[in-house]
């Protein structure tokens, strides 16, 4: 049984998609999303989501799989693309992963903690507490109990802030030891690859792709998920793009800063990827200057992965 799998990471905009589909029809595989919002239905021009032509004829898993308001974390991911990858691999496949969220690649190759139990009143509270005072009072109250969790959170990752907070409760234990310890069988050898852009030109990108965003009909696409009885304030569209356009709908803001604003949580998104990706050194990165590089990229990935069982 094949034991390789190939992941591409990097910033939003920087090619993944394209490298995950040349890579796949090169080696007649299948491409698994570590995607967090392009998992849901409607979230299409938003999400940057390839359609039918762009695949190519490759198959794509977990896209498209959930509604908006159905919930999903990593710990599903780590489950579901490990049976995915099972599934291709037992083909005598290499699968290839492709995704920018940092949190489903890690749970991916590293596993996740996930083995305390939950204490729905303590989190019922904590929900009220960011309700009704905000996210950083919960990020606050992390940083007195467990400051090692808490410096590697933001307070808008609020689910894993509460998280860390229900397990200190639990325990009275930091949610990190648990991590710490947690070993998962390595069965894959996962080969990971990072694609990584001149900061200008990856900003001078993401400027273009929400360009053709609004052009594409982002605001019309906020509309009619919107019209289909879904609540703004589900997590699926607490995303970069789509928060802004509900604020454009409900005029707390300008058309033209709805766009501005896009297009600098984008560049603040890209930054935070970059930041979280570059601390993993198992990563191989690849500099590019321009789009035309990713086939020559994927044959020195394949030659890479030759050498390696």
């Amino acid at each position: 049984m094949e034991r390789r799998v190939i992941v591409i990471v990097g910033p939003t905009c920087s090619g993944k998609t394209s490298l995950g589909i040349k890579l796949s029809k090169f080696l007649n595989s299948e491409v698994i999303s570590a995607d967090s919002r392009q998992i849901y239905k409607f979230l299409n021009i938003g999400t940057a989501k390839p359609s039918k032509r762009e695949m190519q004829g490759i198959k794509h898993h977990l896209i498209d799989i959930l509604k908006p308001d159905e919930e999903y974390n990593a710990s599903k991911f780590e489950k579901d693309a490990l049976e995915l990858i099972k599934s291709i691999t037992e083909k005598n496949k290499i699968p290839v992963v492709v995704g920018g969220s940092g949190l489903y690649i890690k749970a991916l190759v590293d596993g996740i903690f996930n083995t305390v139990d939950t204490d729905e009143v303590y989190r019922k509270e904590l929900l009220k507490i960011k309700r009704e005072i905000g996210v950083e009072k919960l990020y606050t109250m992390l940083e007195k109990i467990d400051p090692v969790t808490a410096s590697k959170l933001l307070p808008q990752n609020w689910k894993r802030v509460i998280r860390a907070l229900e397990v200190f409760k639990i325990t009275g234990k930091p949610i990190w030891e648990f991590q710490k310890n947690y070993k998962r069988k390595e069965e894959y050898n996962f080969l990971q690859f990072g694609l990584n852009w001149p900061r200008h030109k990856l900003y001078a990108m993401i400027e273009n792709r929400v360009d053709n965003m609004i052009k594409l009909g982002l605001i019309d696409e906020v509309k009619n998920i919107l019209a289909i009885k879904y609540t703004k304030d589900l997590n699926s569209l607490n995303t970069v793009g789509y928060k802004e356009i509900i604020s454009y709908l409900d005029n707390e803001i300008e058309f033209n800063e709805a766009v501005r604003l896009i297009k600098r949580n984008t560049r603040r998104y890209a930054k935070r990827q970059l930041t979280w990706f570059r601390k993993d050194t198992r990563i191989t990165w690849f500099n590019l200057e321009n789009v035309d590089r990713l086939n020559d990229i994927a044959k020195e990935i394949l030659q890479i992965i030759d050498k390696v069982s």
